[in-house]
């Protein structure tokens, strides 16, 4: 019989944040335990560090150069995933699952991008997703687009009535996860259930202050590499700096996490009173990362490893051993992987690799390396380049991650940036504080071939980026 499946993901959420990781001072005793008897990835990576991109692949295992999928769905953007895309929803429905989808989705075009007052009342980047092709094979549906009032959620299901709730988003999708799972776990049918949590993404500080007063007089030991002084998103946009800003936005940083690690804990409880846990494939992750002040920058988008690294933890009782892998895990392999798991073919279409043999022990795949980019995508990044007779999805950057490096080329967010190579090498330079800048072609064995690759990973994502 298929397992069902249980995929929960976090916005946000960096692999640093874990307490069983021993990195950030953060309380997480439900996962810690979870980890304990799972299958923990040290190299699972968001290859566009972004949250539209990230779905999209995860979606349907291809990079945001096949889907389009590039930047943010967002005003000032006709950015969505395409109804005519072959998703893990659909594949999961058309084998026979029970499918549902519950909370932030944001892989829809805005509704405000084509009416300026829509029916369902979305407004800014959000949308109601209808019934239909759009929805890519999820039955059960209650989401949104994106919305960041993380006190005062609000959803959709099958009308564009839109659903208000005062209560805390994550709580409030855990108690619609935990009827989904009772209602479908002892059912003739497998289940696939994916959780899309928005906190710990921004705002920082709307979390219950129930989880802020574990954290509150706490003086919090900050990474090696955080530099409060001027803080900004990679992309440009300021935040308030300082080191009471960084305290303030990190504790609350914290306690979302924390306040997280209680709903986990409450749907693994369900799974074991229902007995079901034998027959349930359960993915614990997120979309990408938090620079949280880590070399100045907050937020993501930038190829640094508090941006790219994501927590991914594995669970199936009984079929997946509990240990470590140092398998580099991108964000199109989720969905071959996931199928692959549950004896399903993979369809034709992903461009990731079905990585379930080396999971449950069969095989051993060669991966020398992932691909991980990222484009301009704001708004007047999109209109500067045009302006110029540019096209913005040309720039940006461009990498690839190893086990040990990380090697970037990096021509910017605006016209006429210099462009930049990186090497780092997280062995000798954990905190990445020491990069390596290249400043001319090199007759050094290990650029080379990390130039090769990357031009490889250009050629067959179809990337028209010129490393030159």
């Amino acid at each position: 019989m298929k397992p069902n499946i249980i995929y929960i993901f976090a916005d946000q959420w960096r692999k640093q944040a874990a307490g069983f990781m021993g990195e950030d001072p953060v309380m997480t005793p439900h996962i810690d335990r979870f980890a304990e008897e799972s299958l923990v990835f040290n190299h699972a990576l968001s290859c566009t560090p972004l949250c539209s991109p990230h779905r999209a692949a995860l979606m349907t295992g291809k990079y945001p150069q096949s889907t389009g999928v590039y930047t943010n769905c967002k005003i000032g953007a006709d950015v969505m995933l395409s109804p005519d895309e072959v998703c893990i929803g659909d594949t999961l429905k058309s084998a026979g699952y029970e499918t549902g989808y519950i909370g932030k989705w944001h892989l829809d075009l805005p509704e405000q991008n084509l009416s300026p007052e829509p029916v369902s009342g979305a407004r800014d980047w959000d949308a109601y997703t209808p019934p239909g092709a759009k929805r890519h094979g999820f039955d059960f549906w209650y989401s949104y687009g994106a919305y960041d009032h993380h006190m005062e959620p609000h959803y959709w299901k099958d009308t564009p009535d839109m659903i208000e709730v005062k209560q805390w988003s994550l709580e409030h999708e855990t108690d619609v996860a935990l009827d989904y799972i009772r209602s479908k776990g002892n059912g003739s049918e497998p289940f696939a259930l994916f959780v899309s949590w928005n906190p710990p993404h921004s705002p920082f500080e709307l979390v219950p202050e129930k989880y802020k007063q574990l954290y509150t007089g706490r003086e919090l030991k900050l990474r090696p590499n955080v530099r409060a002084e001027h803080l900004a998103a990679h992309t440009g946009e300021p935040f308030e700096s300082g080191d009471e800003a960084l305290q303030r936005y990190t504790s609350d940083y914290f306690a979302a996490v924390t306040g997280m690690d209680e709903q986990f804990g409450r749907i693994m409880q369900e799974v074991q009173q229902l007995g079901i846990a034998e027959n349930t494939l359960i993915v614990l992750t997120s979309d990408h990362g938090e620079l949280m002040g880590s070399h100045g920058f907050m937020a993501k988008h930038s190829w640094h490893e508090e941006s790219i690294a994501i927590p991914c933890l594995m669970n199936w009782a009984g079929t997946i051993e509990k240990g470590r892998t140092n398998l580099l895990f991108n964000s199109v392999d989720i969905m071959p992987t996931l199928l692959g798991l549950a004896g399903i073919p993979v369809p034709s279409t992903a461009e990731g690799l079905d990585l379930s043999g080396d999971i449950l022990g069969k095989s051993q795949t060669e991966i020398s390396s992932a691909f991980i980019c990222a484009f301009p995508g704001r708004k007047d990044a999109i209109e500067q380049y045009a302006a110029c007779g540019l096209d913005n999805r040309l720039f940006g950057w461009r990498g690839l991650r190893t086990e040990r490096y990380t090697y970037v080329v990096h021509k910017g967010y605006v016209p006429g940036a210099e462009p930049q190579r990186l090497l780092y090498d997280h062995e000798q330079d954990p905190y990445q504080l020491n990069p390596r800048i290249i400043t001319e072609c090199q007759e050094d064995e290990l650029l080379l071939s990390l130039e090769e690759e990357l031009k490889s990973w250009l050629t067959r994502t179809g990337d028209s980026f010129e490393l030159s």
